[in-house]
């Protein structure tokens, strides 16, 4: 699910950008606003050109607080967009997200999360969301790593979804969760025009259909790392398993889905330079999985180097190393903010059996990422990922892992 130009790393603009600052209730806070020309090129969602205006809000102590950001974009594909973010950080962890988004051409948003991760004093987790959102730039190029560049496709992914996770401690490292999700999907022509329809060009693949899956899952998380969201030091494994009945298939409803994650820093004595080793498998059982509910390789969290779910099948493996590097440490108005650079390589590979070729076929794309961040809380980025089939940038709020 693809955040529209609000994730094109604005962190990253706010930081290099003139501030004005309100004098808003000076006793409580500090506010400030950012307004950032917005260009970028995207290797799914096309060109975006527009203006981003976030607010930053911080307390006395000059920790961060809640980001508005109105935004005002004009897509290459769709039109123009008009989006509201919030984001919302308390103490403890406790984080809200709301977006709201209107696009001239198909494209609609409205998603909110809330999450809790030391929920009673620190003895549970929680964690909901939900959403509807039409996603009018997804791709689709078959099954298979084998598949062509010359197949790609385009469909709009309209979705509802809804999950929620309730989480309880063992030890200070260890969780063992239980949850719940719902997706709801239709397959509609997207908003690339000069690219052929996924429905009609696939019509025989597994989820062209539709779907309506509620999946049960079953987490274990060990995470020692020194914070959630801009970590130093530690490691971080989850793994679940996940059973899923499509509502919409009445001949073979059930799928399952396995996952480990293995994540690992390595810092420098003085933390200058990070380290980080992540591993990823995953694998899904049943018959006429829906293609959106595959392993998908491809995208700004596993394989950089290639748009979103470039190759898809049954079970994937990835690795991914990357060296983080801090490079300035300053106060940007009244926010410290660190910078790093990181050059990366990622490696994996989508498959259909575990019977043949495991160390065989693996695509491999170099790149390098810059990263701004606001600790604890806040990271902007902006990676790029070259590839055999040219190369592809990613923005966010957050490390890809």
């Amino acid at each position: 699910m693809k955040t529209a130009g609000f994730r094109r790393a604005f962190i990253l603009a706010v930081l290099l950008s003139p501030a004005v600052s309100l004098g808003i209730n000076q006793a409580w806070a500090e506010t400030s606003y950012f307004p950032i020309p917005s260009a970028s090129n995207a290797r799914n969602d096309g060109s975006d050109a527009g203006l981003i205006v976030p607010i930053l809000v911080t307390d006395p102590d000059g920790e961060l607080k809640y980001i508005h950001a109105p935004m005002l974009i004009n897509n290459s594909y769709l039109g123009v967009r008009a989006t509201y973010n919030l984001f919302k950080y308390d103490t403890g962890g406790r984080q809200t997200m709301f977006i709201a988004s209107f696009t001239e051409t198909i494209e609609r948003k409205l998603l909110f999360t809330y999450s809790d991760p030391a929920l009673s004093e620190g003895r549970y987790a929680l964690s909901i969301g939900g959403g509807f959102f039409k996603n009018a730039t997804s791709r689709f190029f078959g099954i298979s790593q084998d598949t062509p560049e010359s197949n790609e496709s385009n469909y709009t992914a309209r979705e509802v979804r809804a999950n929620w996770k309730f989480g309880a401690y063992l030890n200070e490292v260890t969780q063992i969760a239980v949850g719940q999700r719902y997706r709801e999907v239709r397959v509609q022509r997207g908003g690339v025009t000069d690219l052929p329809y996924s429905g009609q060009l696939f019509s025989t693949v597994n989820g062209m259909e539709g779907a309506a899956i509620l999946g049960h899952r079953v987490t274990f998380h060990y995470d020692s790392r020194d914070n959630l969201i801009s970590p130093t030091v530690g490691t971080q494994i989850t793994s679940y398993y996940e059973l899923n009945q499509n509502f919409r298939n009445g001949t073979n409803p059930l799928f399952t889905r396995f996952e480990l994650d293995v994540k690992k820093l390595f810092p420098s004595e003085s933390k200058r330079m990070i380290l980080v080793v992540r591993g990823n498998l995953q694998a899904t059982n049943g018959f006429e999985v829906p293609f959106y509910e595959r392993s998908s390789l491809g995208g700004q969290n596993n394989m950089r180097g290639y748009g979103m779910d470039r190759f898809i099948d049954d079970h994937l493996v990835v690795l991914n190393i990357e060296q983080r590097i801090h490079i300035l440490r300053a106060r940007v108005t009244n926010v410290m903010a660190e910078f790093e650079v990181a050059p990366f390589i990622d490696m994996g590979k989508t498959f259909s059996t575990f019977q043949k070729r495991q160390f065989k076929d693996y695509e491999v794309t170099p790149g390098i990422g810059f990263r701004a961040i606001i600790r604890p809380g806040t990271v902007g980025r902006i990676d790029y990922g070259y590839s055999r089939e040219g190369g592809a940038v990613f923005a966010g709020l957050d490390y890809p892992f």
